[in-house]
């Protein structure tokens, strides 16, 4: 009995830390505005090429064309505030960008949760083209 407690306390553990590891805090659409207007901040959009040729958020980089070298297209500064977003709140493909983000070393990665949808709902700017 003992150890199947331990196995499952374990496990329990072990889930929890995986959870958790994928966890990344949310930023609000006025943090948001304001990195970018201070220039604090680097977005990852995590639509895909089409839908960031159509509308992103000013200055996003296009996931889908950086991702084989983002190490070279996100700053030296591992402290740098890096926000990945993709399409709205029901949207987790953000995901892959910012564990990328994570996995090259940068320790302030970010989740703007409104997405593109959300940015475009508070009447904000967007990018379109190549």
């Amino acid at each position: 009995m003992k150890k199947l407690v331990a196995t499952l306390l374990t496990l329990v553990s072990a889930t929890a830390l995986v959870l958790a590891d994928d966890a990344f805090p949310n930023i609000s659409t006025d943090e948001l505005k304001q990195a970018i207007a201070a220039k604090k901040v680097i977005l990852l959009d995590v639509n895909g090429t089409e839908s960031w040729q159509e509308g992103h958020i000013p200055g996003a980089l296009n996931f889908d064309k950086v991702e084989g070298s983002l190490a070279k297209a996100l700053p030296a500064d591992k402290d740098t505030l890096v926000v990945a977003y993709c399409g709205n709140e029901r949207c987790s493909a953000y995901k892959a960008g910012a564990a990328a983000a994570k996995k090259l070393g940068y320790t302030n990665v970010k989740h703007y949760s409104k997405g593109i949808s959300g940015w475009k709902k508070a009447g904000e700017k967007t990018d379109s083209g190549s």
